[in-house]
């Protein structure tokens, strides 16, 4: 059995790319994530207790995130929590293992760009050449662009700030996601 959690947390060491046992790849990292109490005599705030979570992050989301995450990162993360206990010639223990369902950069500490990983098409490799000419997106936006958005939507910038316009959206010039 294994619970849904949701963890906000700084990636510890860098990614590991290791391998399943039929060959599909893996990313691998830890994750602490820290408890911060106000500390009312000195009047600031300290760190209290720390839990370490040994994460798993499989297929292309485990790929994209050995591209895009760094050692000392904030980031979020929701996946399915595992405790697992183990024991050695000298001690036993519990481990808190979690299989990443999604994950991302806190922007309440940082900026990050978002980049589509491209996919080729099962047939040919790339998406038709004629989707998306008219707009005079390439072959490759074609295959990720929102419909009834416009073609510069494609490239998402995640951030303060970001997007359309109020006036824009109210005159009808870009679509909201």
């Amino acid at each position: 059995m294994s619970d849904h959690i949701t963890l906000v947390g700084n990636i510890v060491g860098d990614l590991e790319q290791r391998s399943t046992r039929g060959g599909g790849s893996v990313a691998a990292f830890r994750l602490a994530v820290g408890e911060r109490k106000l500390d009312r005599e000195r009047g600031e705030w300290v760190d209290a207790h720390t839990n370490y979570y040994a994460i798993s992050v499989f297929g292309e989301l485990g790929a994209n995130a050995l591209r895009s995450l760094h050692k000392g990162e904030r980031v979020v993360l929701s996946g399915r929590l595992r405790l697992r206990e183990w024991e050695t010639e000298t001690k036993r223990g519990v481990s808190a293992d979690v299989v990443a369902d999604a994950i991302g950069h806190d922007l309440r500490w940082g900026t990050t760009r978002f980049e589509r990983t491209p996919k080729p098409n099962a047939q040919a490799g790339t998406a038709p050449a004629s989707a998306g000419a008219a707009d005079g997106a390439t072959p490759d936006d074609a295959a990720w662009s929102v419909p009834g958005a416009p073609a510069e939507s494609a490239d998402i910038v995640v951030g303060v700030g970001a997007g359309p316009s109020a006036e824009a959206i109210s005159s009808g010039d870009e679509t909201p996601f």
